[in-house]
C-alpha cells in the first residue's frame, strides 16, 4: 500500500519479538532483517536496505549451507540494492552469485533461475547494454515458456 512507516513499525515490532524468542542466528530473524531491508529499498533509502539485508546475509552463511537457495535471494536483494543505487559492477557481482547458488541447487527449469537471469538482463539494460540485456532476457523467457502453463 506504500505505507513504509506503517511496514517498518511492524516489522520492527516481528524483529524485536524474534530477537527475544529465537537464537542470534535463526533463519527467521534473517527474515525480519530483510522484510525491513526491503521496506528500506522501497523507500529509497539504499543504505539503510544494504544494513538490514547484509545483517540476513550474515545470519544465512551461518545457518545455511553454502548453497542454500536462500542465500541466492539474499544475493540477489543486495544486487537490487546496488542497482537501484546506479552501481551496476556491484550488482551484476552480487546477481551472478545468486545465479552460481541457483544453477547448482535448483532444477534447469526453476522460475528461480529466471528470475535471476532477469535480473542480470535488467542490469545490462540498465547499463544500455542491450544486446547482453537482450540475451539473459531470452534465457529467462525461455525458462518461463517452458516452466509455466499456457495461458
Amino acid at each position: 500500500m506504500g505505507d513504509y512507516s506503517k511496514a517498518l513499525e511492524f516489522y520492527e515490532k516481528d524483529l524485536e519479538i524474534t530477537k527475544k524468542a529465537l537464537p542470534p542466528n535463526h533463519p527467521s530473524l534473517a527474515t525480519s532483517y530483510s522484510n525491513i531491508g526491503g521496506v528500506y529499498n522501497n523507500m529509497g533509502d539504499y543504505s539503510k536496505a544494504l544494513e538490514f539485508y547484509e545483517k540476513a546475509h550474515k545470519i544465512k552463511e551461518k545457518a545455511l549451507p553454502p548453497n542454500h537457495p536462500s542465500l541466492a535471494t539474499s544475493y540477489n536483494n543486495i544486487g537490487q540494492v546496488y542497482n537501484n543505487m546506479g552501481d551496476y559492477s556491484k550488482a551484476l557481482e552480487f546477481h551472478e552469485k545468486s545465479l552460481k547458488i541457483r544453477e547448482k541447487a535448483l532444477p534447469p527449469n526453476h522460475s528461480s533461475l529466471a528470475t535471476s537471469y532477469n535480473n542480470i538482463g535488467g542490469v545490462y539494460d540498465d547499463m544500455g547494454d542491450y544486446s547482453k540485456a537482450l540475451e539473459f532476457y531470452e534465457k529467462s523467457h525461455k525458462i518461463k515458456e517452458e516452466a509455466l502453463p499456457p495461458t
